[in-house]
């Protein structure tokens, strides 16, 4: 199984080329700000994104700097998603490291992604890419309903597996199809060629919420993320919502009671993962993502063949197979 650094291989001097544009983009007079900013630079991830976004334009035409403006936009989008989150969710960690409202509390860190978010207008609107623009805003508010909508229903824990593809095509996929979709339009007129990529994004977006998902039930964190954190924090993942409606009733309670117990005793969790293992959740959850794998994969060979396209194969595969998020 191909690694980031093979999928990226088609695009490695353009994703040099995006580092130091982005870098260049949000570099600041000294203080505070800059200070911040450089430490989040410094743990950038695996750039799935802006990988998605080249790669896109690069599928169904030539990379230019219209490509490097949308991959910056979404980074920046993604980064102040990632950075907001943390408050959300009161979470430490990210990627291994103190977050950023760990390190300067909840209130700078909400100001660092306003910031964030701010500044990827501010640059799309000066380059005049409105309709990149208008795919990035529309993308913010389908992932914040989807935020909303997993707090709503986690409240009452009745959350169907349509309501749960609804909140993940939202507040996951939403964002990653956005990727191919400004990609593509970056290096393309050609209407069904950007529709069909945002849709391959979608897909690629649900295997990799999926996948996040089956973390939760790892007997060790391998992705910077405690083990059962949705367990404890009340989320409705995708292999406890087919456990509940095969289990016995006698299990279901337990399941929902230790859920909505404000502290979790760490034996009762152990055990409500093992029953989602028993009763085939794990499985169920691995049969969906290889159904959306074999779908995206079907987009992606209606394009001609090139090293390109091998790589968003391969990129596909990676969403399954990967160790860290």
């Amino acid at each position: 199984m191909s690694t980031i650094k093979q999928i990226k291989a088609p695009i490695s001097d353009e994703i040099a080329q995006f580092n130091k544009e982005f870098i260049s983009n949000i570099k600041t007079e000294k203080g505070l700000l800059d200070k911040i900013l450089r430490y989040i630079i410094k743990r950038k991830g695996k750039q799935i994104r802006p990988i998605l976004v080249l790669l896109s334009a690069k599928l169904v035409g030539k990379i230019s700097e219209r490509t490097f403006t949308a991959a910056t936009l979404i980074e920046l989008l993604h980064t102040a998603t990632l950075v907001h989150d943390d408050v959300v969710d009161n979470s430490n960690i990210r990627r291994g490291f103190f977050s950023v409202n760990a390190l300067w509390k909840n209130k700078i860190a909400v100001l660092i992604g306003d910031f964030l978010l701010a500044k990827g207008l501010d640059i799309s609107v000066k380059k005049k890419e409105f309709r990149i623009l208008e795919i990035v805003s529309e993308t913010v508010q389908q992932m914040s309903k989807g935020e909303l909508l997993q707090i709503q229903k986690s409240r009452s824990l009745e959350i169907s597996e349509k309501i749960y593809f609804k909140i993940i095509k939202k507040k996951t996929a939403s964002l990653i199809s956005a990727c191919c979709e400004c990609g593509a339009l970056s290096s393309t007129k050609n209407e069904k060629d950007i529709f069909m990529l945002k849709n391959y994004g979608e897909l690629i977006g649900l295997i990799f919420q999926i996948k996040d998902d089956l973390f939760d039930f790892e007997k060790t964190s391998i992705v910077g993320k405690p083990v059962a954190f949705d367990i404890k924090d009340r989320k409705m993942t995708l292999p406890l919502i087919y456990t509940l409606n095969n289990c016995s009733e006698k299990e279901k309670k337990f399941i929902i009671r230790t859920i909505k117990k404000s502290t979790n005793i760490h034996k009762d969790v152990l055990e409500v993962i093992e029953i989602v293992k028993i009763h085939g959740g794990i499985k169920y959850a691995k049969n969906k993502m290889e159904e959306l794998r074999l779908k995206a994969i079907e987009i992606i060979n209606k394009f001609d063949d090139s090293e390109t396209k091998h790589s968003l194969i391969e990129l596909t595969n990676y969403m399954i197979t990967r160790s860290f998020s």
